[in-house]
């Protein structure tokens, strides 16, 4: 397995310069983050030197204000020309794909008024709609769209690695774990992992508070244990908040990691 940190968390002005600092502090690539607007296509000058100076970068994260799982018809089709454009980003630049959760923010069942203003077919149908066009797109240019579940607090409809794998409709829709999810939602982290192991192309990680790893009570020798032992050999990439400067925290968060790897 790899480290990845996101790039929102390195100093640095350039991304070759933030690159440089998560090489020394112990990582071996940087996930980028996919904002709205089609502001990724923009930065593909920007991207495509910083590959042809080594940086390496396999993955986008989605950084948008609405989601594919969207209330608005026309908020979900902007999310789905978005992500699209992401993916022909990401294939230029040779990398794995593009991650999204079905929502971020928008309703959770935990909150009053409790009942969302779509019924759960209708959740399903929207989302294996939009994941249809996107992987269509993303096999058309070699890439993967990735699902990510979220906890009940941020999202309603994809909380769990199975629910994120029932989507899983063609070969180029796969499925993200976040540790700091599964610590709330999976009642078994380590089985949840292995069940979905054939279709988890992509792992981020932070702890049981959101912060870095080894600042709460995540098990990473267990977990961390379980991927090795399903095959996993992808990407471990860094999305959390910092306890701390990043230039005291990124290498000593790399080498907590690296203990278990």
């Amino acid at each position: 397995m790899k480290l990845a940190v996101q790039e929102q968390l390195l100093p640095g002005r350039t991304l070759q310069e933030k690159f440089a600092f998560a090489v020394d502090a112990g990582f071996d690539a940087i996930e980028l983050r996919g904002k709205g607007d089609f502001h990724f296509a923009g930065r593909l000058t920007e991207l495509k030197r910083a590959l042809a100076d080594g940086v390496v970068m396999p993955t986008v994260c989605v950084d948008m204000p609405h989601f594919i799982g969207d209330f608005d018809p026309a908020k979900r089709k902007d999310a789905i020309q978005q992500l699209r454009s992401q993916l022909t980003v990401i294939a230029e630049l040779g990398g794995i794909g593009v991650m999204t959760p079905a929502s971020w923010g928008q309703f959770s069942r935990r909150l009053p008024p409790f009942e969302p203003p779509r019924s759960p077919e209708e959740d399903r149908e929207v989302l294996a709609e939009a994941l249809g066009v996107l992987g269509e797109h993303a096999q058309r240019n070699g890439v993967l769209i990735m699902l990510e579940p979220l906890n009940r607090y941020e999202n309603h409809m994809v909380n769990t690695l199975a629910e994120a794998v029932s989507y899983c409709a063609m070969d180029s829709i796969r499925v993200v774990g976040d540790t700091y999810h599964m610590n709330i939602e999976e009642d078994d982290p380590c089985r949840s992992l292995i069940e979905a192991a054939p279709y988890i192309a992509h792992m981020q990680i932070s702890e049981s508070n959101r912060n870095q790893p080894g600042t709460g009570h995540i098990d990473w020798g267990a977990q961390l244990a379980t991927l090795d032992a399903v095959g996993y050999d992808g990407y471990l990439a860094l999305e959390c908040r910092l306890r701390g400067e990043p230039e005291i925290v990124l290498p000593q968060t790399a080498a907590f990691v690296r203990k278990f790897l």
